[in-house]
């Protein structure tokens, strides 16, 4: 996948099922398919598709999932040798959602000089100092040059800085007549040779760094004086004994076509960045970070930027300003069998829904503006994604096309559903042919493989399908297992009724309710927890209550059957 591309979401529900999981990887590529074919200059196969910013060639679609897979959907997507998508919980708009300015860090060698030069050859008031595997080692701004030339009075700071000559040299302007570019001053002071000999060898010592000019007596005398280097003004000639002693005393020889006056003003931009940059209590983001928790530390603080780091290895990747928050995009997101706010991935209110493709009853998702929405009373949302791909004239490759006859079949039991429609019938046997199988076998090794629960613990069972409703001021959810074997649900309504005393309260929901649904008897034992819960399932089935339980023969869709009798009931 391009990384440069702008990529839009496309969710199923939390806890999500077969369907959910397929839906979203298909209509994923049948998305970008139809993007490919625009950009190609095929758009007029689509007849009277709408051009938006989400046809753009630069947007890419991609499936993520809002929870953990079930053991069906993961042998579905095993079995079609296709990766699931991957894990997101939140799509609140992160650190890496904001277009980042991309800076070049630099080593903490260079001199006060180049950092200027750079910041102000590409507009930016602060430079990111990086080490060689390119983490963050320390930051310098503008302001910290200009107090650096405001501030420094010490004729030492070469030395204390541990300037190297190769600095000096850029900042001079100047030639190496003796000695090792990358060598450093170390210690000793900078001073200027102007008056008579006398006067200046008293005031020489040991590894001083001499600005002078042209007289051979004073450049001999400060050779003889141990000094570190001598910089030689307004491009004087360096006589052979002068370079020749000055070797033998180990005296760095610089040459600079500057006056003495110049080189005395500019010397100071040679002290190498590392001396003045910020190291310490740094405050940084990392790439994940979400903007809604940024925001106020950068608010209260007065930099101009701050640095992005990589998530996992804490690499340096860009910076971003407090000007980078306005008008800062929201992740786009598609949403495929389901429209409850309830049912989505968290931060749902942060993003821009601009699709929904669903064949439940509309819910609760408000959007900021219209949007696209496809919603069918069909058993379920992969034959409303097998049908979009039909209608745009979009070839279905054999994986997919094995995923949404899956998801079908999952959804419709094989056709024994309620919510079955011709339209899904007809739309998995036209996918299984392309996918090359038989719709009988894929559910029986489906159905087996989603009902083998004996090593999962009650947390994974119970949430392999479970969702949260509303009817009026009553929250609750429903979650849903599927087996062939009765002897299987039995044991496990045992192990789950413990626990939806526990979900019940973590969810702080009103009541609980739970379908322990036989495939091949097409029943469901309902299984309740909370005050009135079971007055209310007795009173949606007119069944009663047997070992805290209600046999609803003929009842295997939550959906279809079971949902509406309960909000019937609860909103009376």
């Amino acid at each position: 996948m391009d990384t440069h591309k702008k990529e839009i979401y496309i969710f199923g529900h939390k806890n999500p099922d077969t369907d959910s999981i397929c839906a979203a990887i298909a209509y994923a590529y049948l998305k970008n398919q139809i993007v490919s074919c625009i950009a190609a200059g095929d758009g007029q196969r689509f007849g009277d598709f709408v051009y938006t910013e989400e046809t753009n060639p630069d947007v890419s679609y991609v499936a993520r999932r809002a929870g953990q897979l079930n053991p069906e959907t993961e042998f579905v997507l095993k079995r079609f040798n296709t990766p699931a998508p991957v894990y997101v919980n939140d799509v609140r708009a992160q650190v890496c959602d904001i277009d980042l300015r991309k800076v070049s860090g630099v080593p903490e060698t260079i001199s006060l000089k180049q950092a200027w030069t750079i910041m102000r050859s590409v507009n930016i008031a602060t430079l990111p100092i990086l080490n060689k595997d390119n983490t963050l080692r320390g930051l310098i701004t503008i302001g910290d040059i200009a107090r650096s030339y405001m501030a420094v009075f010490d004729n030492t700071i070469l030395a204390d800085a541990k300037t190297p000559y190769a600095n000096i040299l850029d900042a001079l302007d100047g030639e190496m007549i003796v000695g090792d570019p990358d060598g450093l001053v170390e210690s000793g002071k900078v001073a200027i040779a102007a008056a008579n000999q006398e006067l200046v060898r008293e005031h020489i010592s040991e590894n001083d760094v001499i600005i002078l000019g042209n007289r051979y007596e004073t450049q001999l005398c400060a050779i003889e004086q141990h000094a570190a280097c001598i910089i030689v003004c307004e491009g004087s000639v360096v006589s052979r004994t002068i370079r020749k002693i000055a070797e033998n005393n180990h005296c760095a020889v610089i040459s600079t076509h500057y006056d003495t006056y110049t080189v005395a003003r500019l010397i100071n931009q040679s002290v190498p960045i590392s001396y003045f940059m910020k190291k310490d209590d740094l405050i940084t983001f990392k790439t994940t970070d979400f903007v809604a928790e940024i925001k106020g530390t950068m608010l209260k603080k007065r930099h101009r930027d701050f640095p992005i780091l990589s998530s996992r290895h804490k690499k340096f990747v860009g910076m971003i300003s407090r000007r980078s928050l306005i008008n800062m995009p929201s992740k786009k997101i598609i949403l495929v069998d389901h429209n409850e706010a309830e049912q989505a991935v968290d931060g749902l209110a942060d993003a821009e829904v601009i699709e929904i493709i669903d064949h439940h009853k509309l819910g609760t998702v408000e959007t900021i503006k219209p949007v696209v929405v496809r919603n069918q009373p069909v058993g379920c949302t992969s034959t409303i994604i097998y049908q979009m791909y039909v209608e745009n004239g979009i070839d279905i490759p054999q994986n997919i096309a094995g995923l949404l006859c899956g998801a079908i079949i999952s959804d419709t039991l094989l056709y024994r559903s309620p919510t079955c429609t011709d339209a899904d019938r007809a739309a998995a046997e036209a996918l299984a042919e392309i996918a090359g199988i038989k719709t009988d076998e894929l559910a029986r090794e489906m159905f087996r493989a989603g009902s083998n629960l004996h090593s999962r613990s009650e947390e994974e069972i119970f949430y392999q399908d479970f969702k949260r409703f509303t009817a009026g001021s009553v929250t609750f959810g429903v979650g849903q297992i599927m087996s062939m074997t009765q002897d299987e649900l039995d044991e496990i309504k045992e192990r789950i009724i413990p626990y939806m005393h526990k979900a019940k309260k973590n969810h702080d929901v009103d009541m609980v309710f739970f379908m322990l649904t036989n495939i091949i008897d097409e029943a469901t034992q309902l299984l309740y927890s909370g005050n009135q819960a079971q007055e209310v399932a007795e009173t949606s089935f007119m069944v009663p209550a047997k070992d805290n339980a209600l046999y609803l023969e003929g009842v295997v869709s939550r959906k279809k059957q079971l949902i509406p009798r309960l909000m019937s009931t609860l909103q009376q």
